[in-house]
């Protein structure tokens, strides 16, 4: 499989019909986008409209514009960018700087996890080719996996080592996705991808 095109179609295959409340306009996204001083890759933005938000597999997070994205990017960064990094910390590509955060050539926040894991956008300014970046919130080490959030998301998904060694959550059967109700104590959304077969 090679390309960002088919790799979007695995994940769409994986997770099936789009079931977002409402899907984000490019006027939206081109607000969002101007408001954090850089652009967010398409085929996250093509997730995200489709199925987002949503929690998969009780694991990882995805935020929409409409349920506050542009706030989560923010507050993530701030609280980034307020960490004391170690001297040696291991961020691919910043080494010489060390970790940066927001703005074009800063790590982007995408995703995160139940277990402390943020999944982070670098756009390379040379090329303009996309990267991911994960970590731990606890530690001060980042993996880097050179390929776009659409294939980041089918190695996850898979059960790959996608947030650095040994990482791997691997759940057979369809992808349980679930959405939060903005009533209180009303019942979250709760629905799965087709089989997978495994």
């Amino acid at each position: 499989m090679e390309g960002v095109v088919e790799y979007l179609r695995a994940v769409f295959a994986m997770l099936g019909e789009s079931t977002a409340p409402s899907e984000g306009s490019a006027r939206q996204w081109r607000a969002l986008e101007a408001r954090l001083g850089t652009v967010l890759p398409d085929d996250y933005k093509a997730v995200v409209d489709a199925y987002a938000p949503v929690q998969m597999n009780g694991h990882l997070y995805l935020v929409s514009p409409d349920e506050g994205l542009a706030e989560y990017i923010e507050r993530v960064v701030e609280e980034f960018r307020d960490t004391s990094w170690r001297d040696d910390v291991a961020c691919p590509g910043f080494e010489r700087t060390g970790p940066r955060f927001g703005g074009a050539a800063g790590m982007i926040p995408l995703a995160d996890t139940d277990r402390g894991d943020y999944v982070f956008s670098v756009r390379e300014p040379d090329t303009g080719a996309w990267r991911i970046l994960t970590g731990d919130g606890d530690e001060q080490d980042f993996h880097e996996y050179r390929m776009s959030f659409a294939e980041w998301l089918h190695g996850y998904l898979e059960g790959g080592d996608m947030i650095g060694p040994g990482s791997s959550v691997f759940y057979p059967g369809p992808v349980r996705m679930e959405r939060w109700s903005r009533v209180r104590g009303e019942r979250p959304l709760v629905w799965h991808g087709p089989d997978r077969g495994r």
